[in-house]
């Protein structure tokens, strides 16, 4: 095939893919590798010297959907020109000081959503706009007025024109799927979505948030920089996503890059990348633009947190409360810097809903570190077979129960996998911290010694040990040493080291700060344990029926007999009268004066709790510099801001 005939080529799986990300919101390949067609079909044309007419590189954006009412842009909308390593973006950076002089850099977040163009005229709005093609859009105008962080009138009374954003908070989208019977695959589709529904109900439902980023009309109004542009927008009261940065050089871009890169996947936001912009407008005419971007912009764009591969096999796998879940198989591939080779399915139900099968093309995606999760079928292959789940236990054969869409196996001490994950939880660092008592140790101790117990790893002994494979004199001695230490032990972890299902370390802590003794928290009922914040009535059901079984109350006795105590946190003193009494408090943003632990420590010393997120539960949110979305959630919310400032009068009150 000669290189014209490869450029069509591309040309039409492009445009193909175009069509179902953009139209139909079914895409069905990731981000990353539609980066990799486009960028060859770039490099043909470099090469070549040739574009064809149909060139996707000289179009802007969507198609229009039929159904809404077309709305041609009265300032034509362009997208952004991509570097694809930090050599690229030096090379630009160098250019714009070249062609601009003495100018900084105004960074931004290259947010993933649906782009919509705002309008307002004498301090109210008037209509929104979906980008379209980049020169007719589509009227949605009713659809963004549900959403809460689009003003409806504001402070400037002249004819204004604004550029930004439709999302959905990743925190909205766990919301929304907790309670839906479709759940979203993504927030980015989630958004579109939700703006293109012709009904407005509907996409009130979905809770959406807009950042807004640029200024493509004020009228009467003139802006020297990007820094002023993202002032007047914060003070007529429109979100920008609580990110602007200055930067002077690429090395401080650079720097600013990985620094956002290692924190995205803990952000709120849903952010691809990153926009550098030129600070100062005035040269911004005579540097110019091409036919599809301005010159004086660049995008810089993450590494791709949602690839396609293939499901190659799904295997079930048994976890310490017995419950049997599958576990997918992949085709290995390259995702957010790492090999990816297995990603959950959850339960039958998930993976009847996403339509996935063995041998089938599907998303990965990963977020948080955590494992990879497949959010949905890309296609379906040739070869592909319908995954059906097991009706005994995989490592133990035992015949499985099923409680709703979940497989539990029954039998609690003779299933390996089962004891094994029991017995690593219970050693880990924020549990009984037994160093060196790995999964494969526990699963040796269970193969070699018979330990079905949590209690049965205090009877062994270094002699014991000696007789496993690679194990000398000083391995065993300091995995026996380490088990004895171990004997003592605070509430909260003791509570957490039972693997009680849903307490998790934070829920361990609150039992053990609130209830003060283990008789406490082993007596409550569900009506008092649910009426902890942050514990509510299905976790505490899951507590009370662990006490309420003989054999779990029968180990924990065994513990006892084995020498374990408990140590019991004192009562503390009474608070009543702090500021931060039975209060929540979320921080965010680097503090100057406290570590976060230190913060932490204080506003639980006078009475309060911390949380990782914002919730309308929240009380207080404590702000430091770089705050991140949590600051913009707070606003939204009408949560009271402490500025660190403030959080020192509050503790230091004389």
């Amino acid at each position: 095939m000669d290189k014209i005939e490869e450029m069509k080529a591309l040309i039409k799986e492009i445009e193909k893919h175009n069509i179902n990300y953009y139209v139909y919101d079914k895409p069905s390949i990731s981000d990353s590798e539609y980066d990799k067609l486009y960028y060859h079909l770039v490099d043909l044309e470099k090469e070549t010297g040739v574009i064809l007419p149909n060139s996707p590189t000289q179009r802007v954006g969507d198609d229009i959907l039929d159904g809404f009412t077309k709305k041609k842009h009265e300032i034509p909308l362009y997208s952004l020109n991509k570097v694809r390593d930090y050599e690229d973006l030096r090379t630009w950076m160098t250019d714009m000081l070249r062609l601009a002089g003495n100018t900084d850099f105004a960074m931004e977040y290259k947010f993933d959503g649906l782009q919509l163009v705002l309008e307002y005229n004498n301090g109210l709005f008037v209509s929104a706009t979906t980008r379209g093609n980049g020169s007719v859009g589509e009227d949605v105008s009713l659809q963004v007025k549900t959403i809460k962080t689009v003003p409806l009138s504001i402070k400037f009374q002249g004819r204004l024109l604004v550029q930004g954003e439709g999302m959905m908070l990743q925190s909205n989208l766990a919301k929304y799927n907790k309670m839906a019977e479709e759940k979203l695959k993504n927030a980015r589709n989630a958004a579109a979505g939700a703006i293109r529904n012709l009904d407005p109900k509907e996409t009130a439902k979905r809770n959406l948030n807009y950042f807004c980023y640029s200024i493509l009309k004020c009228e009467g109004k003139n802006f020297e920089t990007q820094q002023e542009m993202h002032d007047f927008l914060k003070d007529n009261g429109f979100a920008t996503g609580v990110y602007f940065k200055l930067v002077k050089t690429v090395e401080e871009a650079i720097k600013e890059i990985e620094r956002v890169d290692k924190i995205k996947a803990k952000s709120d936001i849903l952010i691809d990348g990153m926009v550098i912009k030129i600070n100062k407008v005035e040269p911004r005419a005579k540097i110019g633009w091409t036919n599809k971007f301005p010159k004086w912009a660049m995008a810089y764009k993450f590494e791709a947190q949602e690839v396609t591969t293939v499901i190659e096999d799904v295997v079930w796998q048994v976890g310490r409360s017995g419950r049997v879940t599958p576990i997918a198989l992949l085709q290995p591939v390259e995702l957010a810097g790492a090999t990816v080779k297995r990603a959950t399915l959850n339960n039958i139900e998930d993976i009847r809903r996403k339509e996935v099968y063995k041998n089938s093309r599907v998303f990965v995606r990963r977020s948080n570190e955590v494992i990879p999760e497949v959010m949905g079928l890309a296609k379906k292959l040739e070869n592909s077979e319908e995954i059906f789940e097991p009706q005994n236990c995989p490592s133990c054969n035992h015949k499985l129960d099923r409680v709703g869409p979940l497989l539990f196996c029954p039998n609690h001490s003779g299933c390996k996998e089962q004891v094994v994950d029991r017995l690593a939880h219970f050693a880990s660092r924020n549990a009984f911290n037994i160093e060196g008592l790995s999964e494969k140790t526990a699963g040796s101790f269970y193969d070699e010694f018979r330990v079905r117990n949590l209690s049965d790893l205090f009877g062994l002994t270094k002699e014991d040990l000696l007789k496993l494979d690679k194990f000398k004199d000083k391995k065993a001695e300091n995995i026996i040493k380490s088990i004895k230490n171990s004997k003592n032990i605070e509430l909260d972890r003791f509570l957490f080291a039972l693997g009680i299902s849903e307490v998790g370390n934070k829920t361990a802590k609150d039992l053990a700060k609130h209830y003060l003794s283990f008789e406490a928290v082993k007596n409550a009922s569900v009506e008092s344990l649910s009426s902890i914040r942050d514990v509510g009535e299905i976790i505490a059901v899951k507590i009370r029926e662990f006490f309420d079984n003989k054999d779990n109350l029968a180990e924990i006795d065994r513990l006892f007999e084995c020498g374990v105590k408990i140590i019991e946190p004192k009562q503390i003193e009474e608070t009543n009268g702090s500021p931060f009494s039975e209060k929540t408090v979320v921080l965010t943003g680097a503090l100057k004066n406290f570590t976060r632990a230190e913060a932490e420590k204080i506003i639980e010393d006078l009475g309060g709790r911390t949380s990782s997120s914002v919730s309308k539960n929240t009380d207080f949110v404590l702000v430091g510099e770089d705050a991140g979305s949590k600051y913009d959630k707070a606003v939204t919310l009408g949560v009271k801001i402490l500025t660190e400032e403030d959080f020192v009068k509050l503790i230091n009150p004389s």
